[in-house]
């Protein structure tokens, strides 16, 4: 007699929601993550300090999940001054003290003070005559890459693409900038689109 297998339930690539909007599934059912899918998640980023803070963000992320990271993200924006380069370049020991009180934000050291060390990473880079910007999307050759994956299986932790650009800033003095710490930031600002085939944000 054959050993009987129970059959592992298999997640949905995608979901239909109650709205008549079909999504990647990693959304799940909470409006403040549907919109963020909806409005910013793979939507192409040129603007040089909107990329700095989506990689510090997803830096921060590291070891938890991504809509803890949304959720204190008006609270990053205000205790970080908006990540602006220049003023947190600027910050010093008690200004980092300081941060790690702040229980609106992930308070973690190695992090806050990786902060710190990259924003004069940005702002060399930019003395150098280089924006960020460009930096960021020369990974790509200028050109978001739609990669249309079919199942959950189809979407990579990391890319050859983000191996070489996490070098890349780390070399320029960048902190918490692994492949997929940088993957994750390319996927946030559209440098890659990976939605799901059958997702309504899915582009040809």
């Amino acid at each position: 007699m054959m050993d009987e297998v129970a059959a592992r339930p298999v997640r949905a690539p995608t979901i239909l929601h109650a709205d008549g909007v079909t999504r990647c599934f990693w959304c799940g059912t909470d409006p403040f993550y549907m919109a963020y899918h909806d409005d910013e998640w793979g939507v192409p980023e040129h603007d040089s300090r909107a990329l700095f803070e989506k990689l510090l963000l997803d830096g921060f992320q590291a070891g938890l999940s991504w809509i803890t990271i949304l959720r204190k993200r008006e609270n990053f924006r205000r205790a970080f001054d908006g990540f602006d380069p220049e003023a947190v370049a600027r910050y010093d020991a008690a200004k980092v003290e300081a941060l790690m009180q702040d229980a609106g934000i992930v308070r973690n050291r190695a992090k806050v003070e990786g902060a710190v060390l990259s924003a004069r990473a940005y702002l060399d880079l930019r003395d150098r005559g280089i924006a960020f910007s460009d930096f960021m999307w020369e990974a790509v050759d200028g050109n978001t890459r739609r990669n249309r994956p079919q199942r959950i299986a189809d979407i990579p932790a990391e890319t050859a693409q983000s191996r070489a650009l996490s070098k890349r800033l780390k070399g320029l003095g960048f902190k918490f900038v692994g492949p997929t710490i940088v993957y994750a930031a390319m996927q946030a600002c559209g440098l890659v689109d990976d939605h799901l085939a059958g997702c309504h944000c899915a582009k040809a």
